[in-house]
């Protein structure tokens, strides 16, 4: 704005007497001044490029325009996954968690939070416990990555060891986010190499790097390559007989088929919810599924746990409170186990919804389809030329990785999405060698799948 005095009809801070009047407080006589802890390398130069202001209508034509560019289901056949996948969306899930009473509802995690809210995340809490064979679950955190990072940091606490292995088959965002979680605990990361040939956890170089100072094994199953852990058990029997915590990282939908982390000795269970009637939201809101194989362990965890208990004045009827409340918010103060201010209590609505509409029967034959066009998708990429699918040996579920012999991963990623296909998401400097990464689900067709294949084909 220019002129010899700037005012603004909605930004009272941009006129020139309220921001001098604010320098003069801040003790500082430039908004430059305000800045100069940023070094002069990274500053911008130049002014940003932003046009004049338009009509509204004008404005709103443009940003409809630029939203076309993108390529997003259903107009493009999509096989990303790597965390965030493609699922059907039930519209009753959608129905329920649009209700004002779960969709309006403000900070539903505070001591008013209504009794409804409160009995939909303990229904959550209760199905979690039931598909993961575990005995505690948190009412959710944000993602599948920052369970992932709690879950090392909790580890590090009751342990008091500062060593984490990790699988090197360990999905490289989540990857990252454990790193930015544990790294301010003074927790060292090592890597656990994974086996060439099947993708599996390398129990020989596990052992290796054992010690009486490692806090936990934290490893994926399905893994990022969608390997199946087939031995996972051995896994947590070793980290065990270091004193040493298992945790490990699942795609809820598996278990419909694979054994739940409980059943394998598992002392801390994490996961990403959005399969569970969560659309994909361009990566979120997501939900943070986070669990503990016992209440003792529970103390530790961090989030918030909803109990049922009964009314002093009514002893027949039920009620609902938070319990352990451990973030810093509440008493406990620098002694919280966390410092998340909010959580993903709506994504813990529709994934209880979710369940509960599938039940035990719909949820298996969920997992048995998804098996079955993954199944057929490998087997049908295999007879291109020039393409290995899958490349390991190891059982898997939705996700598995295709290897190519002369073309480059990068390429055909974005030779794939050109034709309205967004797969093969490249794998290379995870595995070493020209590859991508492609999850097939319930929503794929055969003829989806052939479009694929003849896609493929063209790229490579």
């Amino acid at each position: 704005m220019s002129g010899a005095h700037r005012r603004h009809p909605f930004l009272p801070n941009l006129d020139d007497e309220f921001v001098a009047r604010m320098l003069r407080k801040a003790g500082v006589a430039t908004l430059d001044d305000l800045f100069s802890d940023i070094p002069d390398c990274l500053r911008i130069k130049r002014p940003l490029r932003i046009p004049e202001g338009t009509s509204e209508y004008q404005v709103r034509r443009e940003v409809q325009e630029r939203l076309g560019l993108n390529k997003t289901p259903p107009r493009a056949l999509c096989f990303l996954g790597g965390g965030v996948w493609p699922h059907y969306v039930p519209a009753a899930v959608e129905s329920i968690i649009s209700r004002q009473e779960f969709y309006t509802s403000y900070t539903p995690y505070q001591a008013e939070v209504s009794q409804g809210m409160l009995q939909a995340l303990f229904e959550y809490q209760s199905l979690m416990c039931d598909l993961l064979g575990m005995e505690a679950c948190n009412s959710s955190l944000y993602d599948w990555a920052s369970a992932a990072g709690e879950a090392v940091r909790m580890a590090g606490r009751v342990t008091g060891r500062s060593r984490v292995l990790l699988g090197a088959n360990t999905g490289p965002q989540r990857r990252g986010v454990i790193q930015t979680y544990a790294e301010p605990m003074g927790m060292g990361l090592e890597t656990v190499a994974f086996d060439r040939a099947t993708g599996r956890v390398d129990q020989d170089d596990l052992k290796r790097k054992l010690s009486d100072d490692v806090a936990c094994l934290y490893f994926e199953n399905p893994n990022y390559f969608g390997v199946i852990e087939d031995e996972a058990a051995v896994l947590a029997s070793m980290v065990h007989g270091v004193g040493a915590l298992a945790v490990a990282g699942v795609d809820p939908i598996s278990l419909s088929l694979v054994r739940e982390p409980g059943a394998y000795g598992v002392d801390i269970a994490v996961g990403e919810g959005q399969p569970l009637g969560i659309p994909m939201n361009y990566g979120g809101p997501h939900l943070g599924i986070f669990a503990a194989k016992d209440i003792k362990l529970a103390r530790s965890m961090p989030g918030r746990l909803i109990g049922l208990t009964t009314p002093v004045a009514d002893q027949q009827r039920k009620a609902f409170a938070m319990v352990l409340q451990t973030r810093e918010q509440h008493i406990r103060r620098e002694g919280a186990m966390s410092n998340v201010c909010t959580n993903q209590s709506l994504m813990a609505v529709a994934a209880a919804s979710y369940l509960s509409l599938l039940g035990k029967e719909g949820f298996r034959k969920l997992g048995e389809t998804v098996i079955a066009n993954s199944h057929f998708a490998a087997k049908r990429l295999s007879r291109i030329d020039g393409v290995f699918s899958p490349h390991f040996k190891g059982s898997y579920f939705k996700e598995f990785v295709v290897s190519y012999k002369r073309a480059k991963a990068e390429v055909v990623y974005r030779r794939l999405a050109k034709e309205g296909v967004l797969a093969g998401y490249p794998t290379h400097r995870e595995v070493g060698f020209q590859s991508g990464l492609y999850c097939v689900t319930e929503v794929h067709t055969r003829d989806d799948i052939e479009r694929l294949a003849l896609a493929i084909e063209e790229a490579v």
